[in-house]
């Protein structure tokens, strides 16, 4: 899956501050939604936790936590929520 993060918190002008990123599909835990996301926004909080985290050593920090999309899949205690609902 696509994923828009960073290696280290450079700062924003530096050609690596965001960076497109490849991670294997996740599998939804009992509480989870496994979300086609459709579009995603990088917001003020995104960029305060660039400027001030770094990443585990070898990895990279996802941004992006307001999107949009359609349910793929669903945990085992989902309630309310049907694979293809628009989230």
């Amino acid at each position: 899956m696509k994923a828009i993060g960073y290696h280290a918190p450079h700062p924003i002008d530096h050609p690596e501050a965001l960076l497109d990123i490849e991670l294997p599909v996740p599998t939804p835990r009992p509480h989870d939604l496994l979300v086609r996301v459709h579009a995603v926004s990088v917001n003020p909080v995104d960029t305060k936790v660039r400027a001030g985290s770094a990443p585990e050593p070898g990895s990279a920090k996802v941004l992006g936590w307001d999107a949009v999309g359609t349910v793929e899949a669903t945990g085992a205690a989902v309630q309310g929520f049907a694979v293809g609902d628009r989230v």
